[in-house]
């Protein structure tokens, strides 16, 4: 059961602290990259606020019962399973829900969209065979990364949250 989400409150957050006008318009007169220069923890802190659900230490989903995904629009979204503790956080992936963040290239334009863990169970089942190759052998590689298309997330997502212009959209 989903609780209830903070949509104002991860809207404020964003506004002051994601959507930086002024950090911008600096990095583009400095002909600095304006993408990718919000870093992931922003994405992390926004899901915190907007779920209400705190970090967890340690190595395993980034909030207590939600794996945040950040990636410019139509990108895939990338996981990452290290040599220690990969396999008990895929099956971790496959029970917690999942929280894809997609934005444009300025960060005008968010959409947020919640997947159910156990919705996207066969897709990290089907990595399974692949991370446990990955780290044996002779010398087992230190981590495994595959990719969720964005397509999947669009067919199996909700969309929670929608920015656009920099305006939250109301639901």
């Amino acid at each position: 059961i989903m609780q209830q989400l903070n949509i104002n409150d991860a809207y404020q957050y964003y506004s002051k602290h994601i959507n930086r006008t002024e950090r911008f318009e600096l990095l583009e007169e400095h002909q600095l990259s304006v993408a990718g220069s919000v870093p992931s923890i922003d994405w992390e802190l926004f899901g915190s606020i907007l779920t209400g659900s705190k970090g967890t230490p340690g190595y395993g989903a980034d909030l207590e019962n939600y794996e945040v995904k950040s990636a410019t629009e139509g990108s895939s979204f990338e996981y990452q399973y290290h040599l220690h503790g990969g396999i008990s956080k895929l099956d971790e992936d496959m029970k917690v829900d999942h929280i894809f963040i997609s934005y444009s290239k300025d960060y005008k334009h968010v959409t947020v969209r919640l997947v159910k863990g156990k919705d996207l169970a066969t897709e990290f089942e089907s990595w399974r065979a692949g991370l446990l190759e990955n780290y044996s052998g002779e010398a087992p590689r230190q981590r495994y990364r595959k990719s969720i298309a964005f397509g999947l997330i669009q067919e199996l997502g909700q969309i929670i949250v929608q920015i656009e212009d920099g305006v939250l959209i109301e639901s």
